[in-house]
């Protein structure tokens, strides 16, 4: 039986999908013009990669061929980069980043410090839609998701508002797994150093796509286990690894589950700033979809071991719209979960 949150995503693509597209707008002309591509996680990271590759290729789609220049900013979990993003980026359309794929939802999910509504960005879609992992490090006593269920796992987690801080702790309010989360690593890198240095047993939350390109030694050599995935249906990679909302005990708590891990379905979002205009939207929209079937980026990914799915910005748009609409009472047992 397919889950109300399914069924809401579901229709909310079959709405993107069958309106009556608008008459295409004149290109505006990128020539000679410097574009920021804004990428809020460190360098070598996912995020970043994606960001990267996208930058190399996306001036091929566009209008007058411009220059990308990549800028990390980070802080404040990814808010720093997006209030820019929102703020203070000029809204031409020379201005685009990366933001965290939990960020739309935190200020329905009781969110603080985020003073703009990020609902409210020009989504110009996503690169790859995901599946995340928690793991244990192989020497833990925890095995299995029926070992977290019981026995405490010490994982490592980023800065406080993170999503690998968020969803573990989520999960604890929601289903009873039992993480013990120790967060203010400075990136994912180091995160997983404390894994290999014996100061954490895990990671509550990390991108499949993540770990087979950035551990694939890991994977290979055994060294971590994984637990559970987060995505709607098993990821074809891991067919074996459960899913969480195995764990579910009813039909509200896996309700409340797939509005958490809606963010898997954003994975790698990219927008522009709010109120930019239609004509300058459509231009970057076209480019962006153009961008990820072109063979150089596809290319590019593979020898990255990077996945390409992706969303458009009509595609996520419709999501969200979907998401606000859901029953008051899993919202507030999804932000209690979450303790706010």
């Amino acid at each position: 039986m397919v889950s109300g949150f399914r069924r809401l995503f579901c229709a909310a693509v079959c709405v993107a999908a069958t309106s009556v597209s608008a008459p295409a707008a004149d290109d505006v002309s990128f020539a000679g013009k410097q574009m920021t591509m804004i990428v809020y996680s460190s360098a070598g990271g996912t995020y970043d990669v994606y960001a990267r590759l996208l930058a190399r290729h996306m001036p091929d789609h566009l209008p007058g061929q411009p220059i990308f220049v990549t800028k990390n900013m980070m802080g404040a979990g990814g808010i720093t980069a997006a209030r820019f993003l929102y703020v203070n980026a000029p809204k031409d359309g020379t201005t685009i980043g990366t933001i965290g794929r939990g960020l739309p939802f935190e200020p329905m999910l009781g969110g603080t410090g985020i003073d703009f509504d990020p609902m409210k960005f020009t989504w110009l879609g996503s690169m790859n839609k995901e599946s995340s992992l928690a793991i244990s490090w192989h020497t833990s006593k925890v095995k299995t998701a029926s070992d977290l269920m019981k026995t405490e796992l010490l994982t490592a987690a980023t800065s406080a508002g993170s999503d690998n801080q968020i969803i573990p702790q989520a999960l604890n309010g929601l289903i009873g797994t039992k993480f013990k989360i120790v967060s203010g690593y400075y990136a994912m890198s180091n995160a997983t150093l404390a894994l290999e240095r014996g100061e954490a047993e895990g990671v509550g939350y990390w991108a499949w796509v993540a770990i087979k390109s950035e551990k694939a030694d890991w994977l290979a050599e055994k060294k971590i286990n994984l637990l559970f995935q987060t995505g709607f249906e098993a990821h074809p990679d891991i067919p074996n690894v459960p899913l969480v909302s195995s764990l579910a005990r009813n039909e509200e708590e896996r309700e409340c589950l797939e509005l958490l891990l809606a963010r898997d379905v954003l994975g790698r979002p990219f927008v522009a700033p709010p109120q930019l205009p239609a004509d300058r939207r459509d231009t970057l929209r076209r480019a962006f979809a153009e961008s990820l079937k072109d063979p150089a980026l596809l290319e590019d990914a593979k020898r990255s071991n990077l996945e390409i799915i992706p969303a458009t910005g009509q595609d996520i748009e419709a999501l969200l719209t979907r998401v606000q609409a859901l029953p008051p009472a899993v919202i507030e047992r999804t932000k209690h979960a979450m303790g706010r």
